[in-house]
């Protein structure tokens, strides 16, 4: 008898629509059985099948839901990759963390803690969401006062209320060489002149600040430079501290990849009066958990708090209550950690899959640099490896001046599952053992 799989073809049918959505509950068995004028066994038989199709799952004493949508083999995370393996975008997913993340979200959903929690929330958050970020952004010795704490949107959000409370309009500002390429969007929208300052094996030149002209604030990425993965020496942070009090200049720490060194102490310990330091959840717990944070020198909270509420940059205070729990509970630790390990896993990988080849990166990070082989440009490669189904980003994307980029490009190592990431890479190795001309079409 098939009209149990016309029953669930028809739900089915909702679910993909959309009238049904991920989390919604299908009425007991009797119930629906009665509602579309079937027997009960029937019933149990089309909820059998929308199970094994992965549509629905149900828990025991709950009753039956519509699950989330499997996930594509390349998360959208941002705007819709071209490739089919994405070495773009850049947002780790260890298993098990939804799970954890859960476990967090679920006392919110109380009505009478619900009420609460959708209520508006200014940029200093709550009492207890400052101490619990001030606790997670802890490193060694230094604790950031939650009292110089603030809560953005997101981390470009927070990144781009420190710029404006910094550097004015037709302002300029320090950045590495080469720089998160958001950044880029945000300086032109604010009117703000990007000057490229030199990096070297330790990270950014105290030497090239000292030499730039007219500077307002300077920004930099201390540990995992995004993209080269350079970490500066504890050394070199205190040389950079110095010049900034001698100068009088203000920092932008983006501090977003750090969880992954937890060894290194941030800028803002060497030059707390002088360093705004911005972090946030996405890369930490999941893509989708945007809350940014910022914590800074007293006399610019006013004004970073400002620039938040005037950029429409503050955060929702469901999100500040769902972090606190997690930042509280260990769901936060727990997650950066099993990040960690897979980092560490994914870089392994990498070193295997491009052993003789000019890859730069740290053990510990999601991202290679990659020195193309002659003959290769970077532009030529992108599109060659587009033609294997393969997005990579050029060096040009991370340029923050008008200089020519090196032949290199950046791979993004935690999207893809590491099955995926693997044949990725060794056809990637593969490319570039060839020449552009062996990949002409004919």
């Amino acid at each position: 008898m098939e009209d149990f799989r016309r029953v669930a073809d028809a739900i089915a049918a909702e679910i993909t629509s959309g009238r049904l959505r991920p989390g919604d509950r299908l009425p007991p068995q009797r119930v629906f059985a009665r509602r579309h004028g079937i027997a009960s066994s029937t019933a149990a038989r089309v909820y059998q099948e929308l199970t094994r199709r992965g549509l629905t799952v149900g828990e025991v004493g709950r009753g039956t839901f519509v699950r989330a949508a499997a996930p594509l083999p390349e998360p959208a995370l941002a705007e819709p990759a071209t490739g089919r393996i994405d070495l773009e975008l850049n947002y780790p997913v260890v298993p098990g963390q939804a799970e954890l993340i859960a476990g967090g979200i679920g006392p919110l959903l109380r009505p009478d803690v619900l009420e609460s929690a959708t209520r508006p929330v200014g940029a200093a958050g709550t009492p207890a969401a400052r101490t619990a970020a001030a606790g997670l952004l802890a490193r060694g010795e230094w604790r950031p006062d939650p009292e110089r704490l603030l809560f953005a949107g997101n981390g470009r959000q927070a990144v781009a209320a420190a710029i404006a409370a910094t550097v004015p309009p037709g302002g300029r500002l320090g950045v590495e060489e080469f720089t998160y390429p958001v950044l880029k969007g945000i300086a032109a929208r604010l009117g703000v002149t990007l000057v490229p300052l030199r990096v070297d094996a330790h990270g950014l030149d105290p030497a090239a600040i000292e030499a730039a002209d007219s500077l307002r604030a300077v920004y930099l990425q201390p540990t995992m430079h995004n993209p080269l993965s350079l970490s500066m020496p504890p050394e070199r942070r205190a040389e950079v501290a110095a010049l900034l009090a001698r100068l009088d200049l203000p920092a932008i720490e983006d501090s977003v990849w750090s969880f992954l060194r937890e060894d290194l102490p941030p800028l803002a310990a060497f030059a707390p009066e002088r360093t705004i330091l911005v972090d946030s959840l996405s890369k930490r717990l999941a893509p989708g958990l945007s809350l940014g944070f910022a914590v800074m020198p007293a006399p610019a909270v006013a004004g970073v708090a400002a620039a938040l509420r005037s950029g429409g940059w503050t955060p929702m205070r469901f999100a500040v209550e769902a972090a606190t729990r997690w930042l509280t509970d260990e769901t936060a630790r727990a997650i950066a950690q099993a990040k960690r390990d897979d980092a560490a896993a994914r870089q392994a990988l990498a070193a295997r899959c491009l052993a003789g080849f000019a890859v730069r990166s740290d053990p510990r990070s999601y991202y290679c640099w990659w020195e193309l082989p002659s003959p290769w440009r970077a532009d030529t490669f992108v599109a060659a490896a587009a033609r294997h189904g393969i997005a990579v980003t050029p060096a040009a994307a991370f340029a923050a001046g008008r200089a020519p980029a090196p032949n290199a490009v950046r791979l993004a190592l935690a999207s893809p599952p590491a099955p995926v990431l693997a044949q990725a890479l060794t056809t990637l190795a593969g490319l570039a053992r060839s020449t552009p001309h062996d990949q002409l079409a004919e």
